[in-house]
Formats: C-alpha cells, structure tokens, sequence
C-alpha cells in the first residue's frame, strides 16, 4: 500500500470499515485503508499501537474528528497532538452537527491557524438543516481552500428531501438526492473530492457508480450488524443498529459472528461494485 494521494485517486472509490479491536489485526485485509477515530488512541493502547503501525507499513489513514462518536469533535490540542504524532494523509476537521454557521468559522479556523504535517490534507464536512444550507456550505468549504470535502449520513433534514414511513429510507435516499443535485446543479464538479460518513443503509453506495469525485467512504454497518447476528439480504437492510463501534467491547468472535460479518461484507462489496442493477 503506498502512501500518496494517487492510491486513492486512481482506483474506483475506496472503503474502510472501523473494526473492533480484537478484529484490527484483519483491517490491512479487509480495508482499502485506515480509518481512525482519535479519541480511541488515547484510550487504547491495542487500538494506538495497530495506527502506528500503519503508519510505519505507510497505509493511507484518514483520521475523523470523532463527532459522531463523541457528540462533538474531539479535545483540539488532543486531535492536533495525534495528527502531529500519526501524519495522517487525511484529517477531517472538527464540524458542528447540523450547524452550518459554527461548522464554517470552525473551518476556517483550521484552514488558517492550524498548520498540519506537510502530506495531511484538511478535510471539512457539510454540516446544514436543509439542502440550500447544504449546497451553500459546500461552496463556502471549497472558497476557504479545502480539496475534499465530506458529507455526513444522518442529517435529520435529509428526511425532508425524501419524505418515507421509514426514516432510515428517508435519510439514505436524501443523502444520494442531495449529492445528486449539487451535482446536476454544478455545486459538485466531476473533479472534486468527496467523502461520504457512514450509511443510514448500505444499499445507498449502490448508487454511486456514476459519481466520479466520490472517493473514499468509511462504515462500520456491515461489522456492527455482523456481530450482532443481523446478515444482509440481496437488497441490503431496513433496520440500523444503535451500536458505534467505538462502544463495542472485547466480547468473543465466535465462528457464526465472524461468518456473518463475512457475508456482510461480501454483499457490501456487491453493492459497490454492482451499482444499482441489482436494488430495483
């Protein structure tokens, strides 16, 4: 695996999905890269040293904020110790759930006054209440000077955009609409680059085959719901566990788990590489 931006930029997009610890010696073999979640380095001495490793084989790592976790971004002088320590070649910068306001000021301030190790390239998340909110974040995003931006999963307004009994739908359908849009409407370029936080479902990245500035993803849907006896069908899932992955503890991977997250993982890599053929 090497460590420059064109691993990334010349393949179709890549995957990664936060494991366990107890799973993280399979991340090199089931992830196109590292995902990592900050707060776990400090409180993990398993989880720390599996990223210093990573950063040793030069694996691309693309380090979050810990927002979703968390609640809010993770401690600053935390986050820019381990972005200093690890040199991520990617870091998403703290963002403020669903406030477009604090989200650009706190954006800003980084793109400003942070300097970050010379290969980690500053990532920044569309955070709104509504789609206009939402494509005007974007613009503002790419004027502050950030080359990749990323988009969250479960906005509550992305329900509005797509009204369904099942708000799950509702979410997954008003993230593809919303990226859809800005695309259509030229807010999103063909050249840009995007990251996409997570699935409210994971058939949803079964509708991305044709959205070239997608370029990485990250998800913990197929593991989570492995575990926890819950196996995809052909057309994914309509349910989503409560469970973060940062929450679940040190408990057996017994053969049936370990089979389940398999077949969650194989049906995933179909819905990627199969599009949206086989979801109608």
């Amino acid at each position: 695996m090497v460590k420059t931006q064109q691993y990334i930029q010349n393949n179709m997009f890549k995957i990664s999905h936060e494991l366990p610890v107890n799973m993280l010696p399979r991340s090199f073999e089931i992830n196109d890269y590292e995902y990592c979640l900050p707060h776990l380095l400090d409180q993990n001495k398993i989880y720390r040293k599996h990223f210093e490793d990573a950063k040793e084989s030069g694996s691309y790592i693309i380090m979050d904020n810990s927002l979703h976790e968390l609640g809010e971004a993770y401690n600053t002088d935390r986050l820019l110790y381990w972005v200093n320590h690890l040199e991520p070649n990617e870091f998403i910068v703290p963002d403020v759930w669903q406030n477009q306001t604090q989200t650009l000021v706190n954006a800003k301030s980084w793109m400003n006054n942070y300097k970050l190790p010379e290969n980690t390239t500053k990532v920044a998340v569309v955070q709104a209440n509504n789609y206009s909110e939402a494509a005007q974040c974007y613009h503002i995003l790419k004027m502050q000077g950030y080359k990749k931006i990323a988009f969250s999963y479960g906005a509550d307004w992305y329900a509005d955009e797509f009204p369904h009994p099942n708000p799950l739908v509702g979410k997954m359908m008003g993230r593809i609409m919303t990226i859809s849009k800005m695309y259509k409407n030229d807010v999103i370029n063909k050249s840009d680059r995007v990251h996409l936080l997570g699935c409210a479902l994971p058939q949803e990245f079964g509708y991305y085959a044709d959205f070239p500035f997608i370029e990485t993803i990250d998800t913990s849907n197929p593991i989570i719901h492995g575990i926890e006896g819950v196996k995809y069908n052909s057309v994914g899932l309509l349910t989503k566990s409560s469970t973060k992955i940062d929450k679940m503890g040190l408990e057996p991977l017994t053969q049936e788990k370990l089979y389940n997250i398999n077949h969650n993982l194989t049906q995933f890599k179909k819905f990627v590489k199969d599009g949206n053929t086989q979801l109608y």
